[in-house]
């Protein structure tokens, strides 16, 4: 026999006692809404217009959360509206406070707002804030499946506003962003899609991570397949996408393509990491961008990212970072303080195979690679630089003919 077919079911927030004036917590009934839904078999949560006023919700198996025009969702300012559990913080796992929005191993979940992106969910920056334990980020699903967000803003004071870890398929789609930190962290996902986002931020608009030292190559959990289209990114601090500083596990298989870049204190993309943190970055492909304010590329794999928190190294050779099958074609550059910075690589584990080709636009300086192995310098067009086009040291290729000796900049007393 055939079970008989459940019909998904809908049921708005509103149904079970969500008032949405803004002062009045409706935390119990969107997690009401949101438990009915997923027991009895998936559906959706519908969100009219109305400001609400939640703590932290946990989303179920199979229940979107469909976000009418004018719809709000604004996190509590009361630190009991966010319980404590493990989360992962900078590629390791500690305490911390759960995100506003929640879910934990369950599949097909997703947040969708109006065409027009008006309806918005505003972290609170008080509760993020708080490092030990660690803040609430705004969105957090962990070991899911299938998660899809669309047509929605995101704003977030003090902590990164969204934060997919050990998921699956997850498919972001037409989000704003803006904040103070990071925009998206992608943290030991697979087959991931970030589709006509715009975001602002003060820290990396979109970070790909996979855990950090001794813990996350241990793990081995990487991020891989990961697609980025038809974004606008402005970045006030670092990097429009930073790839790390948390890579231990590897990060591989990223195609960046037709967006619009802004990082004025930085590069557009920035590859980091350090010693000790072994792991491999490969498969990288970005095409079709214009970057209207700083440089091309960044790729430090010595001394990279932070040390805020605690650092497990790899000890010895292993703990080394490699890359290898770095692409970058068809740029456009607006006065970037330079094309290309190359020179943070370790002769130990020199990067195999970059290619930087069809660049064109305006710089104050040119390309440096140190330890690069195989690389492709072709159809360069910049001009306004300060100094030579291509400086190497211990780099091999093809169009590297004439290039000056590079000479690191003297270390201050």
């Amino acid at each position: 026999t055939t079970a008989p077919a459940t019909q998904p079911l809908s049921l708005s927030v509103k149904s079970t006692g969500a008032v949405g004036d803004g002062k009045i917590k409706d935390t119990a009934a969107f997690q009401k809404a949101l438990d009915t839904v997923a027991i009895s078999g998936g559906g959706e949560v519908l969100v009219p217009a109305g400001r609400y006023l939640i703590g932290s919700i946990q989303m179920g198996n199979r229940t979107l959360l469909r976000l009418d025009k004018g719809a709000m969702l604004v996190g509590s300012p009361d630190a009991a509206d966010y319980p404590s559990l493990d989360i992962r913080w900078e590629g390791r796992w500690q305490p911390g406070r759960r995100a506003l929005i929640y879910a934990a191993n369950v599949d097909h979940i997703g947040i969708v707002g109006p065409s027009d992106g008006s309806a918005r969910i505003e972290g609170n920056a008080a509760m993020a804030a708080p490092q030990n334990p660690r803040g609430s980020v705004v969105l957090e699903p962990i070991s899911c499946n299938f998660v899809r967000w669309e047509n929605f803003t995101v704003t977030q004071g003090g902590n990164w506003a969204t934060h997919p870890t050990y998921c699956n398929d997850v498919t972001i789609r037409n989000l704003t962003i803006t904040g103070n930190r990071d925009g998206i962290d992608v943290d030991s996902c697979k087959d991931v899609t970030i589709d006509g986002c715009t975001l602002t931020t003060g820290d990396d608009c979109i970070s790909l991570k996979s855990g950090r030292g001794l813990n996350g190559a241990r793990i081995g959990r990487p991020t891989e397949n990961v697609t980025i289209t038809h974004c606008t990114m402005t970045d006030r601090t670092f990097a429009c996408i930073g790839i790390g500083s948390e890579t231990s596990a590897g990060v591989r298989n990223v195609r960046i393509s037709d967006c619009t870049m802004a990082a004025p204190r930085s590069a557009a993309i920035y590859i980091k990491t350090r010693i000790g943190r072994a792991g491999v970055t490969e498969g990288i492909t970005a095409t079709g961008l214009d970057i209207t304010a700083g440089s091309l590329l960044r790729i430090n794999l010595v001394s990279g990212g932070n040390t805020n928190t605690a650092d497990d190294p790899v000890e010895g050779p292993l703990g080394v970072p490699a890359a290898r099958d770095l692409h970058f074609s068809d740029v456009r550059l607006n006065n970037a303080p330079s094309i290309a910075d190359v020179a943070q690589v370790s002769p130990d584990m020199p990067l195999e195979n970059l290619s930087l080709v069809n660049i064109r636009g305006t710089a104050q300086k040119g390309i440096v690679l140190v330890n690069v192995k195989n690389a492709q310098v072709k159809d360069i067009a910049v001009t306004g630089l300060g100094g030579p086009l291509l400086a190497t040291q211990n780099s091999t290729g093809t169009g590297l003919e004439g290039a000056t000796p590079y000479t690191p900049p003297a270390r201050g007393r």
